[in-house]
């Protein structure tokens, strides 16, 4: 039995072994599953290990019950001390090493969450500009409208006929006005004005009404990548928390920039020797120091899915805006490219958000199991 035991022991130490020799960037879910799996095992492990103290205990205690000399009793009694010191032991050991796990994949966490954020931020800064919103929403913008404008301002009464400052000739509303008012007092035929305004119907009925959604989705695009700096702020903060307590001073950036996670790893190595050779009041110093970043990374994660679901919700809007154009059949051959490539790129965008950057799954039990070890030594 207690071979096995011993077997099953080394077994879990070499799986652990193998579990930090190939840390890979993956989803951070899967790094949520490893957690869960290596925390397990390590209890597991623990488990075994008391086990086969307590079987030395239950031999000490039959021992003592059928030792007469003082001298059998004193060696039983201190042997029995020395086992209890070393279930003690292996308790702070054990929290040692749930504290390793959790602090290092929390770390790879991190660096998967931070790749994520800054790609992002690469998103939003590609998206439509305002100025391309402009061009889309704007009949000014279009060829078509300028010609017609020309053709009218040509044709318009000399006398009554509107000319509009180069500000105001920008303006949608003020320029459809002028431009309506000159044909009328135009020159034009009846034949005339109906065929001009036939090449443009698609291009004003277009714009006319889909310029105050085109300007939304823009505007609240900009949100979004505010929204998307602030969290950006946020993981660079939780970094140097994360790492103030082993000594690493770097920025989450530069970390990044020069690949420098072997270091940390380093750090964190050199903390934990020292925390296993500290004792009492400092041991216990040490092991607070290093859980409390670990509730800084809940804290992050929950502010980092919130702001995906808000995300993936605000894209769905956009696809329903795109799509709310009722005259997009008839107008088909009309539109600007510009609007097709936005309505693909709120597709991408929507698979983006549901799969690229999708929620970290931490939620109930198995986020007070992961994340604060309220399952240990149950």
């Amino acid at each position: 039995m207690k071979k096995l035991k011993y077997i099953s022991v080394l077994l879990l130490l070499f799986a652990k072994a193998n579990a930090f020799s190939e840390i890979k960037e993956k989803d951070p879910n899967k790094i949520v599953n490893e957690l869960v799996v290596e925390i397990n095992s390590i209890y597991h492990r623990f488990e075994l290990l008391v086990d086969i103290k307590q079987e030395e205990l239950e031999r000490v205690d039959k021992a003592l019950s059928i030792a007469y000399s003082p001298e059998q009793k004193i060696n039983l009694l201190v042997e029995k001390d020395q086992i209890k010191s070393e279930i003690k032991q292996l308790m702070i050991e054990t929290t040692g090493e749930i504290s390793k796990v959790r602090y290092l994949k929390g770390l790879q966490i991190i660096k998967i969450l931070y790749e994520k954020v800054l790609s992002l931020d690469h998103h939003f800064a590609s998206v439509r500009t305002l100025s391309e919103i402009n061009k889309i929403s704007n009949p000014n913008q279009y060829p078509e409208y300028e010609k017609l404008k020309e053709i009218v301002s040509a044709k318009k009464d000399k006398k009554n006929g509107l000319d509009l400052t180069s500000i105001l000739g920008t303006n949608t509303v003020v320029s459809l006005v002028q431009t309506f008012t000159n044909m009328m007092g135009s020159s034009l035929t009846k034949e005339e004005k109906e065929k001009e305004l036939a090449n443009v119907e698609c291009i004003l009925d277009f714009t006319l009404r889909m310029q105050n959604d085109l300007n939304t989705i823009y505007f609240e695009t900009a949100f979004l990548q505010t929204s998307n700096d602030k969290v950006k702020e946020e993981i660079e903060l939780l970094f140097r928390d994360y790492t103030k307590p082993i000594g690493y001073i770097a920025s989450l950036e530069s970390c990044r920039k020069n690949d420098d996670w072997e270091t940390v790893n380093q750090k964190m190595e050199d903390y934990l020797t020292k925390m296993k050779a500290a004792t009492g009041t400092a041991q216990y110093k040490m092991q607070v120091n290093l859980e409390f970043p670990i509730d800084r990374l809940l804290q992050f994660i929950t502010q980092y899915n919130n702001f995906i679901d808000q995300g993936g919700k605000f894209y769905e809007k956009f696809k329903i805006i795109l799509n709310s154009y009722e005259n997009e059949k008839q107008c088909e051959t009309k539109l600007p490219l510009e609007y097709k490539k936005l309505k693909t790129d709120i597709d991408v965008a929507i698979d983006k958000f549901n799969v690229a950057y999708k929620p970290v799954e931490i939620n109930g039990t198995k986020m007070k199991e992961i994340l604060y070890g309220l399952n240990e030594f149950d």
